[in-house]
């Protein structure tokens, strides 16, 4: 379930360095796996199939990365509505395997306006309770 703010979130109530709050989310299991593989016709093997997993010298499945771009989307989505997000680029720097759990935060690190908006740049990151970055990226949302 998405968390729709009780007030629109207006361009005073944020400067540089503000942060999202953190979005944490349950452990990334084989049955989560095989349910987006289903919702998002990724059925590659090296996702679901553990002997494949193996044969391709990694030691279990891991998490489509699509996956992690997807949570980092819904964190977007928890600060403001989808209609204010403006660009929204990432980039894969690691694997989540089962068990991690995914932490997604943002920062804010520029305001500006552009084509008469005020909006916010925001870094975003998908990490593990380790820590350890999987998937980071930038956005762009307007604000009132």
């Amino acid at each position: 379930m998405t968390h729709t703010p009780t007030r629109a979130l207006q361009y005073s109530d944020v400067h540089v360095g503000t942060e999202l709050p953190l979005l944490r989310l349950r452990p990334v299991n084989r049955t989560m796996l095989a349910l987006y593989a289903g919702a998002s016709g990724d059925h590659n093997q090296i996702h679901i199939d553990i002997d494949f997993a193996r044969k391709a010298r990694v030691p279990d499945v891991f998490a489509h990365g699509m996956l992690s771009a997807a949570y980092l989307g819904r964190l977007l989505t928890s600060w403001v509505p989808q209609t204010q997000i403006r660009s929204f680029s990432m980039r894969f720097v690691g694997i989540t395997q089962i068990g991690h759990i995914p932490h997604l935060t943002g920062r804010v690190t520029e305001k500006f306006e552009a084509d008469g908006e005020q909006r916010v740049r925001l870094q975003i990151q998908c990490a593990n309770q380790y820590g350890e970055p999987k998937v980071v990226g930038e956005a762009v949302v307007a604000l009132a």
